[in-house]
Protein backbone atom coordinates (compact mmCIF):
# COMPACT_ATOMS: atom_id res chain seq x y z
CA UNK A 1 0.00 0.00 0.00
CA UNK A 2 3.09 2.57 1.02
CA UNK A 3 4.76 1.78 -2.86
CA UNK A 4 1.34 2.52 -4.31
CA UNK A 5 1.07 6.12 -2.25
CA UNK A 6 4.49 6.81 -2.93
CA UNK A 7 4.08 6.66 -6.54
CA UNK A 8 0.80 8.54 -6.86
CA UNK A 9 -1.72 5.54 -7.18
CA UNK A 10 -4.81 4.99 -5.10
CA UNK A 11 -4.77 2.10 -1.98
CA UNK A 12 -6.93 1.10 0.40
CA UNK A 13 -10.03 0.99 0.74
CA UNK A 14 -12.02 4.58 -0.39
CA UNK A 15 -14.95 3.57 1.62
CA UNK A 16 -14.93 5.30 4.92
CA UNK A 17 -16.16 2.12 6.82
CA UNK A 18 -13.89 -0.06 5.17
CA UNK A 19 -11.04 1.74 5.71
CA UNK A 20 -12.14 2.21 9.69
CA UNK A 21 -12.38 -2.26 9.10
CA UNK A 22 -9.10 -2.06 7.66
CA UNK A 23 -6.95 0.48 9.85
CA UNK A 24 -8.75 -0.63 12.95
CA UNK A 25 -7.56 -4.49 12.48
CA UNK A 26 -3.70 -2.93 11.97
CA UNK A 27 -3.61 -1.53 15.06
CA UNK A 28 -5.07 -4.64 16.50
CA UNK A 29 -2.40 -6.38 14.77
CA UNK A 30 0.54 -4.12 15.78
CA UNK A 31 -0.41 -2.09 19.17
CA UNK A 32 0.15 -5.14 21.60
CA UNK A 33 -0.01 -5.29 25.15
CA UNK A 34 3.39 -5.67 26.94
CA UNK A 35 2.74 -9.06 27.10
CA UNK A 36 2.68 -9.62 23.09
CA UNK A 37 -0.66 -10.48 22.54
CA UNK A 38 -3.79 -8.32 21.35
CA UNK A 39 -5.90 -6.75 23.27
CA UNK A 40 -9.72 -8.18 23.79
CA UNK A 41 -13.04 -6.64 22.81
CA UNK A 42 -13.07 -6.01 26.47
CA UNK A 43 -10.18 -4.33 27.01
CA UNK A 44 -10.47 -2.01 23.93
CA UNK A 45 -14.30 -1.16 25.20
CA UNK A 46 -13.01 -0.29 28.55
CA UNK A 47 -9.97 1.55 27.60
CA UNK A 48 -12.08 3.58 24.96
CA UNK A 49 -15.14 4.21 27.23
CA UNK A 50 -18.16 1.90 25.57
CA UNK A 51 -19.87 -1.44 26.19
CA UNK A 52 -18.48 -4.80 24.92
CA UNK A 53 -20.75 -4.55 22.67
CA UNK A 54 -20.19 -1.45 21.02
CA UNK A 55 -16.99 -2.24 20.07
CA UNK A 56 -17.85 -6.27 18.88
CA UNK A 57 -20.15 -4.91 17.05
CA UNK A 58 -17.75 -2.12 15.29
CA UNK A 59 -14.49 -4.33 15.31
CA UNK A 60 -16.81 -7.09 13.10
CA UNK A 61 -18.03 -4.41 10.65
CA UNK A 62 -22.02 -4.87 12.00
CA UNK A 63 -22.10 -1.40 12.95
CA UNK A 64 -20.71 2.23 11.39
CA UNK A 65 -18.21 3.94 13.91
CA UNK A 66 -19.25 7.68 15.22
CA UNK A 67 -16.78 10.36 15.11
CA UNK A 68 -17.16 9.85 19.20
CA UNK A 69 -16.60 5.58 18.32
CA UNK A 70 -13.09 6.52 16.09
CA UNK A 71 -11.70 9.61 19.19
CA UNK A 72 -12.06 7.13 21.41
CA UNK A 73 -10.45 4.18 20.18
CA UNK A 74 -7.84 6.57 18.73
CA UNK A 75 -7.22 7.54 22.12
CA UNK A 76 -6.91 4.29 22.97
CA UNK A 77 -4.17 3.07 20.43
CA UNK A 78 -2.47 6.27 21.24
CA UNK A 79 -2.73 7.42 17.65
CA UNK A 80 -3.35 10.53 16.18
CA UNK A 81 -6.98 11.77 15.22
CA UNK A 82 -8.16 10.89 11.90
CA UNK A 83 -6.13 7.59 11.64
CA UNK A 84 -9.19 5.40 11.47
CA UNK A 85 -10.42 7.58 8.55
CA UNK A 86 -8.44 9.72 6.86
CA UNK A 87 -7.67 9.07 3.03
CA UNK A 88 -4.76 7.23 2.33
CA UNK A 89 -2.19 10.22 1.02
CA UNK A 90 -3.18 11.88 4.11
CA UNK A 91 -2.44 9.19 6.55
CA UNK A 92 0.66 8.12 5.20
CA UNK A 93 2.02 11.72 5.18
CA UNK A 94 1.28 11.94 9.20
CA UNK A 95 2.72 8.53 9.60
CA UNK A 96 5.72 9.85 7.80
CA UNK A 97 5.95 13.49 9.82
CA UNK A 98 5.89 12.00 13.26
CA UNK A 99 8.27 9.38 12.13
CA UNK A 100 10.65 12.12 10.41
CA UNK A 101 10.09 13.74 13.99
CA UNK A 102 11.00 11.09 15.93
CA UNK A 103 14.02 10.42 14.09
CA UNK A 104 15.27 13.87 14.04
CA UNK A 105 14.60 13.97 17.67
CA UNK A 106 16.64 10.57 17.81
CA UNK A 107 19.56 12.01 16.20
CA UNK A 108 19.58 15.67 17.84
CA UNK A 109 19.59 13.22 21.40
CA UNK A 110 22.51 11.15 19.47
CA UNK A 111 24.78 14.05 18.57
CA UNK A 112 24.02 15.97 21.92
CA UNK A 113 25.67 13.15 23.74
CA UNK A 114 28.36 12.69 21.62
CA UNK A 115 29.18 16.35 21.42
CA UNK A 116 29.21 16.33 25.53
CA UNK A 117 31.46 13.15 25.53
CA UNK A 118 33.62 14.44 22.91
CA UNK A 119 33.65 18.17 23.68
CA UNK A 120 34.50 19.20 20.42
CA UNK A 121 34.78 23.09 20.30
CA UNK A 122 32.72 23.11 17.43
CA UNK A 123 30.40 20.92 18.27
CA UNK A 124 30.34 22.82 21.85
CA UNK A 125 29.94 26.50 19.43
CA UNK A 126 26.87 25.12 17.94
CA UNK A 127 25.11 24.03 21.10
CA UNK A 128 26.17 27.08 23.13
CA UNK A 129 24.44 29.45 19.50
CA UNK A 130 21.65 27.45 20.06
CA UNK A 131 22.18 26.35 15.90
CA UNK A 132 20.97 22.96 16.87
CA UNK A 133 17.62 23.79 18.10
CA UNK A 134 17.23 25.85 15.28
CA UNK A 135 17.77 23.39 12.85
CA UNK A 136 15.96 20.56 15.06
CA UNK A 137 12.72 22.71 14.70
CA UNK A 138 12.66 23.92 11.37
CA UNK A 139 13.08 20.28 10.52
CA UNK A 140 9.73 19.66 11.70
CA UNK A 141 7.83 22.42 9.85
CA UNK A 142 5.59 20.83 7.13
CA UNK A 143 7.24 21.73 4.05
CA UNK A 144 10.06 23.33 2.62
CA UNK A 145 8.37 26.12 1.57
CA UNK A 146 7.84 26.82 5.35
CA UNK A 147 11.83 25.97 6.05
CA UNK A 148 13.12 28.09 3.45
CA UNK A 149 10.39 30.99 4.84
CA UNK A 150 12.85 30.43 8.02
CA UNK A 151 15.83 30.83 6.39
CA UNK A 152 15.08 34.34 4.97
CA UNK A 153 13.98 35.60 8.22
CA UNK A 154 17.28 34.21 9.82
CA UNK A 155 19.39 36.52 6.68
CA UNK A 156 16.97 39.26 7.65
CA UNK A 157 17.71 39.19 11.05
CA UNK A 158 21.88 39.01 10.58
CA UNK A 159 21.57 41.77 8.09
CA UNK A 160 19.48 43.86 10.17
CA UNK A 161 21.81 43.07 13.49
CA UNK A 162 26.01 43.16 11.10
CA UNK A 163 27.81 45.59 13.17
CA UNK A 164 29.54 48.20 10.50
CA UNK A 165 33.07 47.04 10.01
CA UNK A 166 35.98 49.48 11.53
Amino acid sequence: MVRALLSGRPAGEPDVQARFLQRLDLLRRTRLKPNGRRYTQQEIADGAGMSRQQAGALINGDRRPTMEHCDAIQRFFRVHAGFLTAEDPEALAGALQRTEQELLQRLADRERRAAEAADDPLERLLQDHGVRGIAWRAAQLPTDQHRDKVAEWLDMLLESVKRPES
